[in-house]
């Protein structure tokens, strides 16, 4: 795997460290800095870990620079138009695309594991009315060790095997009891003959009162959502579930943290943050008004779903969700929805303008998935919710992933100290 080294040399001791080069299937090489500080008593310093490899891993690869997303060499346009969210599970967890056979058992394996212990349910009753969906999944999450702990040795392979099928089937669960707790509603239970997410949708959706129908369009397009949605390399809340597990803790403490993670308005609050933004502007003719606004260094306005850390060319996953958020409202009847004409608008003239270009802003997914959300009346503040729903397949997989590379060790990073030089303590009088 190393084929050349980079040297290091300190020009006031002369001394020097040979980096070993490691080089991917694909994408750019990798100087292993461990023997840095050995050498020459340095730490490499890398704010936000940009140009950081914290890992190595065979799940997702990006290409920023060409706007390429691949889950296990698969395309991710590929897998949009041809596989299922399921199917997709499979491969992020075990590597390759399931046969027949396999898909059956692993899809019969997560329909009929979706339920909660009765105990765990009735967690949601003592969280307050108002209290945020994404508080109660994730605490719901991290409780979890405290009702399957017959299975979170994670040593064993067969218990993360269990692990990873229990958390899969019952995160949908969690989401709808969060929702039904938010609106006042009887929670709904699981049904084993719905897939996984006309059963989400049952869930959200269904009342006592009255039947529901899934529509087979909603199911589609979150199915879709998820598909794109499950995995990112090693996003922030993907390297926090990285890091909390990487001590040894109970799996579901890890998903808990990837959560608490994924909340953040930066990560996975943006799709929330575009609604709020596109209900700011209004109408199509205040657009000029906030593009120039976005482009004032002095105005703290920000133009929300456009950019990303990763891509700096167009989101691949951006054009695939445009084209189902188009399905969904003409399927749906709401063809004249002035958010989505809002958002279209404001996506062309971004696309067209120098600034934008120049700077390599274009619309990234959360720019339409808040919008298909929102068409199918799942509420702001849910967004978070299915977004971690989706996520979890790829928290999972990256655990699983940690835990059996053989140079596997607890995360601890370095720092850059700059805080004060030695001092002696003076008495509270001499002060």
């Amino acid at each position: 795997m190393t084929d050349k080294l980079f040297k290091l040399t300190d020009p006031e001791t002369g001394k020097h460290s040979d980096l070993p080069v490691r080089v991917p299937t694909i994408g750019p090489p990798v100087a292993g800095v461990g023997s840095m500080y050995r050498d020459l008593g340095a730490f490499t310093y890398d704010p936000g870990y940009a140009a950081t490899a914290s890992c190595q891993s065979a799940v997702t690869y990006i290409d920023g620079e060409k706007g390429v997303l691949m889950y296990r060499g698969y395309p991710i346009e590929q897998l949009a138009e041809h596989s299922n969210f399921i199917e997709v599970a499979y491969l992020l967890l075990y590597g390759e695309l399931p046969k027949p056979d396999q898909l059956e058992r692993f899809d019969t394996t997560i329909r009929t594991h979706t339920m909660l212990n009765e105990a765990l349910l009735r967690f949601f009753n003592g969280f307050h009315y108002d209290a945020h969906p994404m508080a109660m999944v994730t605490g719901v999450v991290a409780s979890m060790s405290a009702f399957y702990h017959d299975s979170t040795n994670v040593s064993d392979p067969e218990h993360r095997d269990i692990f990873a099928h229990r958390m899969i089937a019952k995160i949908p669960t969690i989401a709808a009891a969060a929702y039904k707790h938010s609106v006042g509603q009887p929670f709904v239970y699981p049904r084993n003959e719905l897939d996984y997410c006309g059963n989400l949708l049952n869930m959200f959706f269904a009342v006592p009162a009255s039947n529901y129908e899934v529509d087979p369009v909603a199911a589609e397009a979150l199915d879709m959502l998820f598909i794109l949605h499950a995995d990112h390399e090693q996003n922030c809340s993907t390297s926090t579930v990285r890091l909390a597990g990487s001590s040894g803790t109970n799996p579901y403490s890890a998903i808990a943290a990837g959560n608490a993670a994924l909340w953040g308005p930066a990560h996975g609050g943006a799709n929330e943050a575009v609604i709020n933004m596109l209900e700011t502007i209004g109408s199509v003719d205040q657009i000029p008004k906030f593009v120039n606004r976005a482009k004032d260094k002095s105005d703290p306005f920000r133009l929300m779903g456009f950019g990303h850390r990763v891509y700096k060319s167009y989101d691949p996953r951006a054009s695939i969700i445009r084209g189902m958020a188009h399905r969904v409202l003409n399927n749906l009847g709401r063809t004249n929805t002035p958010l989505f004409d809002l958002a279209l608008e404001l996506e062309q003239i971004a696309l067209k303008d120098d600034y934008f270009v120049e700077k390599n802003l274009y619309p990234n997914v959360d720019f339409y998935s808040g919008i298909i959300y929102r068409a199918l009346g799942i509420p702001k503040s849910m967004f978070t919710v299915m977004f971690a729903i989706a996520r979890t397949v790829g928290w999972v997989t990256h655990w699983r992933e940690m835990l059996s590379d053989p140079e596997f060790r607890i995360g601890r990073p370095r720092q850059l100290y700059i805080g004060a030089e030695q001092r002696d303590y003076a008495a509270l009088s001499e002060r």
